[in-house]
């Protein structure tokens, strides 16, 4: 169905919503992603390659959204961050995008989602009548890439796993480097054992999320006047 878009604010960053009446991850290359590591650690230090895989991937209808509007946005020289559906219903399809620099202005999002939009008509992959919502990732985004891990190292996140390590699955922590897939945080308080420092392999994350704090703004900030 034809959809009606609006752009605005939100708190996940840059937005372009758009009402549709019916409608509307694995590593990367590791000769790349070596190469990225050894890049000085801002967050607009580099351009991580396009079609770099994400480490985590959707599911159901979320799934076959993600697999229509992928190489969509890859010809547009965007990379697809997440697809989710959410509120009552499922009656929000956000899509979260970005340049391989990290950035995403309102106009951005305007031309994905004049791009997408005409593809989830055709392809109908919802069953019921939804609002689309495309967006950037915000400051306080998730990771879903291995170079999202080199391009934030050092910054305070929140982990959840998909699979328990010893026994637990929640950890809150600054990033370390990347080594052949294994990501890990420095633990703001010592596990009971005394343990500061907690390595995963990057295929078992459920999701990491950065921690709005002072030195996420600055980083940001500096990102963006780069």
């Amino acid at each position: 169905m034809p959809a009606d878009r609006t752009s605005d604010g939100t708190t996940g960053g840059m937005t372009d919503s758009g009402d549709n009446d019916n409608s509307g991850i694995e590593p990367g290359d590791d000769e790349t992603l070596d190469g990225l590591a050894d890049m000085p650690r801002t967050a607009a230090s580099f351009e991580a390659p396009l079609d770099e895989p994400r480490l985590v991937r959707e599911t159901g209808p979320e799934a076959r959204v993600a697999d229509i509007i992928d190489p969509i946005l890859i010809d547009l020289g965007y990379r697809l961050v997440r697809v989710r559906l959410s509120g009552l219903n499922g009656k929000t399809l956000q899509i979260m995008a970005e340049k391989p620099d990290g950035t995403m202005t309102v106009e951005d999002c305007e031309a994905v989602s004049r791009a997408i939009s005409p593809a989830l008509d055709v392809e109908d992959p919802i069953d019921r009548a939804y609002h689309l919502e495309v967006s950037s990732p915000g400051m306080d985004r998730i990771l879903v890439r291995e170079s999202d891990f080199v391009r934030w190292f050092d910054h305070e996140v929140r982990v959840e796993l998909a699979v328990p390590l010893n026994g637990r699955k929640r950890f809150r922590g600054w990033l370390l480097p990347v080594e052949n897939g294994i990501g890990g945080v420095r633990m703001l308080q010592p596990l009971e054992d005394g343990t500061q420092e907690v390595r995963f392999p990057l295929n078992t994350i459920d999701e990491v999320r950065l921690v709005l704090n002072d030195a996420l703004i600055r980083a940001s900030l500096k990102a963006g006047k780069s």
